[in-house]
């Protein structure tokens, strides 16, 4: 069976890297941080997603042995200054809270106009293998609502609306199937899936 490491402890994160991974690979085996053993993870202190995503996929090749994989988005938003990007995880500050993100987040926006709370979530995946590395990105466009809807997703999906959907449901009241044909990294994954099939297939 082949295994591939994903630099992650969220659940539903390995999972969609496990649905979208099975459709090139069939048989493949998603690991992550709590499968391997303990290791130093590096600090995301780039200044763009692509940057962060190669600091953490280098690491955990390079503590695992095993091809690695590793994400880094987040929400750019048009009335923000596609704030808050790359600190869209800690942007209420630390410890890293989804819910207390999304309360800021709001109390920011309160005074924006519906047709001003443009967004889209941006994503790059990194992978990292003995033999190179290769990054790719994908983007979501849509709009932020003003209060939080769903509990499918993480993050900011409760509070973002897709545009190419046929409905007006966020991203956390989506099923999984639907989220990873439009989301950013769904994209991001088909386009690298490939690549990564090839080389550990």
């Amino acid at each position: 069976m082949a295994e591939i490491f994903l630099a992650s402890r969220n659940a539903k994160k390995l999972a969609e890297m496990q649905r979208i991974l099975e459709a090139h690979l069939p048989g493949v085996r998603v690991l992550g941080l709590d499968d391997v053993a303990p290791y130093d993870e590096p600090v995301e202190d780039q200044p763009t997603f692509e940057g962060n995503a190669l600091v953490k996929a280098r690491a955990g090749l390079a503590a695992t042995g095993l091809p690695s994989l590793a994400d880094d988005s987040g929400l750019c938003v048009d009335a923000l200054n596609q704030m808050p990007g790359v600190l869209s995880a800690r942007w209420s500050g630390r410890p890293k809270d989804d819910a207390r993100n999304n309360r800021l987040l709001l109390e920011q926006l309160e005074d924006v106009p519906d047709e001003r709370r443009g967004a889209r979530f941006r994503c790059a995946v990194a992978f990292c293998h003995p033999g190179g590395e290769a990054t790719v990105e994908g983007e979501m466009a849509g709009r932020v609502i003003r209060q939080p809807r769903g509990s499918n997703g993480f993050g900011y999906d409760v509070v973002f609306v897709p545009d190419d959907q046929d409905g007006d449901l966020t991203s956390a009241e989506m099923d999984a199937v639907a989220k990873d044909a439009i989301s950013h990294r769904g994209r991001a994954l088909r386009t690298i899936a490939p690549r990564v099939a090839a080389l550990v297939g």
